[in-house]
């Protein structure tokens, strides 16, 4: 059996139970955080982190994955901390989350740059996924990338292509946050299979933003796994809309190409003072909000436990177990 990385360690593929394919446990702008916040750096956030995670694994979800990576403030001592602290399983991972330019340390350095050399992306990435981040020895278990509404800038193209390099040295799966409005999905399975991707190992992000259905159907056409992850968020699509997309995927035959998750920030984030702030902001927008709320949904809708089941057990095995 496959054994996936996680902050704790490697778990066999099929004891990961049900997973959240979209979270992730604390947000920041790390030089921002440094400076202005270091209390966020506590055994008190810690642990309201960890409570949390807690409180969904005596609900019977199993495991998350969390997507941060560089650009979103990727601190991995604090996310072992957390994992310490707690019986969910945490898939981490490794990539570059930009919407145009790369990160400063890459920008003179690279290919026809002005430090001519091969793509030093790929390189941290494996790194990640095959000796650990950070010093720590903890392993990523899954790459990320993103494109949105602007399309693929330079940055964000470079970027993607190293993120297909890397898994094709590691065999490590895909998630791109996309913007589906403007169906850049497809543009994004059109550069990693250019790259030599197998798209039944990618996770096409924030499809559940989409009530598109044609949309829908030509990426999951192409065997990619699309999430349908980020219920709670209300402004872009409201969870009946959310809930009435993912039970006509259902009924037209794609219920092993959908993963459900909310996109929502556990522990904390710098992009609101306080966590209060973020839940007064945001009000649906946290880990119970599938199982309680959407989850009766579905099954009003005529989505069966079973095919509930697939989305949050066999799919996400099947994306890592390849």
């Amino acid at each position: 059996m496959t054994s996936i990385e996680t902050a704790r360690g490697p778990v066999a593929a099929d004891q990961l139970g049900k997973v959240l394919i979209h979270e992730h446990v604390f947000l920041m702008n790390m030089e921002y955080t440094l400076n202005y916040r270091p209390d966020f750096f506590t055994d008190e956030t810690l642990d309201a982190a960890a409570a949390r995670l807690n409180s969904i694994k005596a609900l019977g979800y199993d495991t998350i994955v969390d997507l941060t990576v560089l650009g979103l403030g990727r601190h991995v001592p604090s996310l072992i901390a957390v994992a310490e602290r707690t019986g969910v399983n945490m898939i981490l991972s490794t990539g570059v989350y930009t919407f145009d330019a790369v990160p400063g340390p890459f920008e003179f350095h690279g290919p026809g740059l002005m430090v001519d050399a091969p793509e030093p992306m790929v390189d941290l990435f494996v790194r990640d996924i095959t000796v650990g981040m950070a010093g720590t020895g903890v392993k990523a278990g899954m790459l990320k990338c993103a494109i949105e509404a602007a399309g693929l800038r330079p940055g964000v193209e470079r970027t993607m292509r190293a993120v297909a390099q890397a898994h094709l040295a590691t065999r490590t799966p895909i998630t791109v946050h996309t913007a589906p409005k403007e169906h850049t999905g497809l543009e994004v399975q059109r550069v990693l299979v250019e790259e030599g991707a197998d798209l039944s190992r990618v996770v096409i992000g924030h499809c559940g933003d989409s009530a598109d259905l044609d949309y829908l159907m030509r990426l999951a056409d192409r065997g990619s796994l699309l999430g349908m992850d980020r219920f709670g968020i209300d402004f872009t699509l409201t969870t009946q809309a959310r809930v009435d997309t993912i039970a006509e995927m259902v009924r037209r035959g794609y219920g092993d190409r959908m993963a459900l998750s909310h996109d929502c920030c556990i522990g904390w984030s710098d992009y609101f003072p306080r966590f209060d702030d973020y839940r007064r902001a945001m009000p649906n927008h946290h880990l119970h909000h599938i199982h309680d709320d959407v989850l009766p949904l579905l099954r009003e809708a005529g989505v069966s436990d079973r095919q509930i089941e697939a989305m949050f057990v066999d799919n996400p095995r099947r994306l890592f177990a390849g």
